[in-house]
């Protein structure tokens, strides 16, 4: 039997601080191949080079990974300010339809960081900018000084609804995650079903309502030793079984 082939969402960064390129973490293809048992392929978040319907009727599902960019908030209809961060709006006018596109056509599909944010702006939801500033959160954003396994620490639980889709991969209702990112959910869209949260309360964990297939997305970063942690493993596997369904 061939394995399913999945679409890891490509990042655009400089070689060199002049040639661009599309790329993606080595734990996100591991994660995919070594857990979820796919063969992975990087998808360039370039809007000019690639059909949404092309794309969903030629793979078997679609990983949306972190980035340092973040979702442009025109796309939820707020201002940008300096606030928001740095862009990238080829990714935006790549990632929103397909996220859609996928879910619609009962595509799997797994957000991560940004792709988490991803889901919940593609179905009419909206974002805070900062959540370290909002009163009575913790400081999310990895932190700056350390190693590398330092940074991606597991830093706090994430609690999850009982009888919840999470609760069910998971087989337990709270679960210990790393924590990296600066932005999060601010109001969640009309599909997108907040099932976990950190302690602070910022949503963690969120599935989209009547999809026909895996469409669940986390706050943090499970690719990071998704082999080994507990956490991760049954996420990917998870998704992996979906991709066979």
């Amino acid at each position: 039997m061939s394995r399913p082939l999945v679409g890891i969402i490509g990042n655009a960064y400089f070689i060199n601080d002049d040639y661009p390129v599309q790329a993606t973490g080595i734990h996100n293809i591991e994660a995919v191949s070594q857990v979820a048992d796919a063969t992975a392929l990087i998808v360039p978040a370039l809007p000019d080079a690639n059909e949404i319907d092309h794309l969903v009727e030629a793979l078997d599902g679609f990983v949306f990974t972190g980035a340092r960019p973040n979702v442009h908030p025109e796309e939820y209809g707020e201002v940008a300010t300096e606030a928001h961060g740095m862009f990238d709006r080829d990714r935006d006018r790549t990632t929103l339809p397909l996220i859609r596109a996928c879910v619609e056509r009962g595509v799997p599909v797994l957000g991560i960081c940004r792709g988490f944010q991803e889901f919940n702006v593609a179905f009419g939801g909206t974002l805070h900018p900062e959540i370290r500033d909002l009163p009575g959160r913790d400081n999310h954003r990895m932190p700056p000084e350390g190693t590398i396994e330092e940074k991606f620490a597991l830093r706090h639980e994430i609690h999850l609804t009982a009888g919840g889709l999470f609760e069910q991969v998971f087989g337990a209702q709270t679960v210990m995650t790393n924590s990296l990112h600066g932005q999060g959910i601010c109001v969640a869209g009309p599909r997108v079903v907040v099932e976990g949260c950190a302690p602070d309360g910022t949503p963690e964990a969120i599935h989209i309502k009547d999809a026909k297939n895996f469409a669940m997305a986390v706050q943090w970063h499970p690719e990071w030793n998704a082999a080994k942690d507990r956490v991760s493993r049954p996420l990917f596997a998870a998704f992996g079984a979906a991709l066979r369904r």
